[in-house]
């Protein structure tokens, strides 16, 4: 049992790491891409107007939400593989 709340506290540390990493590059990756977009193509208003615009969108947006997925996935292979292995 105590294996098992080791392993608990330490993934969900080492996930946590993983989704703030993973979370600031896609975040920063928009920006980019909102900045690139601006320089190309609007040009006019405020640059940085757009881009807090554009950053609050990406908040809301579902690829935002898909990023959770670096806690359900692993979670749900541990499971199954310990359901395996002890039932099966």
């Amino acid at each position: 049992m105590l294996a098992l709340a080791r392993l608990l506290v330490f993934g969900f540390l080492i996930l946590s790491v993983i989704y703030v990493c993973l979370s600031f590059y896609s975040r920063a990756v928009r920006r980019g891409k909102l900045e690139k977009e601006w320089d190309e193509e609007v040009k006019t208003g405020d640059r940085d107007a757009f881009v807090k615009e554009g950053l609050e969108d990406y908040d809301d947006s579902l690829r935002r939400k898909l990023i959770l997925g670096v806690y359900v996935i692993p979670i749900c292979i541990i499971s199954f593989i310990i359901y395996a292995t002890n039932f099966m």
